[in-house]
């Protein structure tokens, strides 16, 4: 409702979070393609490589990784 808001009556109060939450769905987006690159791999190596870079992307810290 904020983008029709935003881009058909002019009111542009709503550009800040818009671009928060659309941040937010990239964000998802490459996560989403990254973990479907680990389930997918066809080596051992690039899925430890897509697990890495998606635990990365999440904010998993090194140490709690096993």
């Amino acid at each position: 409702m904020k983008l029709v808001k935003f881009h058909m009556l002019g009111i542009e109060d709503y550009g800040d979070e818009i671009v928060v939450e659309l941040e937010k769905k990239m964000e998802a987006v490459i996560r989403r393609e990254i973990y479907t690159k680990y389930k997918s791999a066809l080596t051992e190596n690039e899925r430890e490589k897509a697990r890495n870079e998606y635990l990365d992307r999440c904010g998993i810290p090194k140490g709690f990784r096993w």
